[in-house]
């Protein structure tokens, strides 16, 4: 079983001449197990992304230790794939020839890219788009080749860095709930951040609150409504109960009490 430990990480960065070094995070310590759904929430400058870039190897921490499946990480690897907010797509490609990238990349035979790419391209609702320029594509259906490109490489962990900020407010709905379904069936460790709390608690099975620079986990919930989502409830359903907005209404305090806390108001 491939899980991520993060052993008191911390990360300070120097940004030379005479301004003093930034302690970007502190102290963190982390499990995700496979296939957990982690959300990572707080104000700007927290360092989720920071950490994001950790677990991906696309940085090494300033102390403590990160290992996936037993081995310390030391680089990005195929067991680990990324799907940015901006998602990065090759223009001059059509869809089969994005999502296929990354296996040509790895010199798979050409027969083997495109069967795997034409099976997420099924998954993810793009048949019939196959040949077009992705440019030709909305925003939401774009993000859905990015993140059939990050599946294409059968990784063990999905790392989702704020994958639905740029969609409008239906298709972004749409687009959680797609996640969803495609978490559950693929059973993939999933790491997401966001800047929404109604999507942290939706799409989440644990949702972990980090304060302020340094940043610090300062709260940490285990989260039933993907489940719920999973097992037949309507989202809009989950989003309006009481237990929801109760929780969501929590989670909004401490980050409102974290930001005043930081900047002294």
């Amino acid at each position: 079983m491939a899980s991520l430990n993060i052993d008191n990480a911390s990360v300070t960065f120097d940004v030379g001449g005479n301004i003093p070094p930034v302690e970007a995070l502190r102290n963190i310590d982390l499990k995700i197990d496979e296939g957990e759904f982690v959300v990572a929430l707080g104000a700007s400058g927290c360092g989720k992304s920071t950490l994001l870039n950790l677990i991906a190897g696309f940085m090494t921490p300033s102390s403590g230790r990160i290992l996936f499946d037993g081995a310390d990480i030391e680089g990005p690897g195929a067991d680990r794939s990324v799907v940015f907010q901006k998602h990065a797509l090759l223009p001059w490609l059509n869809v089969r020839d994005n999502i296929a990238f990354g296996l040509k990349l790895q010199n798979k035979p050409k027969s083997e890219r495109l069967a795997v790419a034409d099976k997420y391209i099924d998954l993810l609702g793009l048949s019939g788009f196959e040949l077009s320029p992705v440019y030709q594509l909305s925003g939401g259906m774009q993000q859905r080749v990015g993140i059939a490109r990050a599946l294409t490489s059968d990784p063990n962990m999905l790392l989702m860095d704020e994958p639905l900020g740029a969609l409008d407010e239906l298709t972004r709905e749409k687009a959680q709930e797609l996640i969803l379904q495609i978490w559950k069936q693929s059973s993939k460790s999933v790491f997401f951040i966001t800047h929404s709390v109604e999507e942290a608690l939706f799409v989440g099975t644990r949702l972990i609150v980090m304060s302020p620079r340094p940043g610090r986990i300062s709260h940490t919930f285990d989260l039933p409504f993907s489940e719920r989502f999973i097992a037949g409830e309507g989202a809009r359903s989950i989003k309006s109960s009481p237990d929801f907005i109760k929780l969501r209404e929590q989670v909004l305090e401490i980050i409102f009490s974290d930001e005043e806390e930081n900047t002294g108001d």
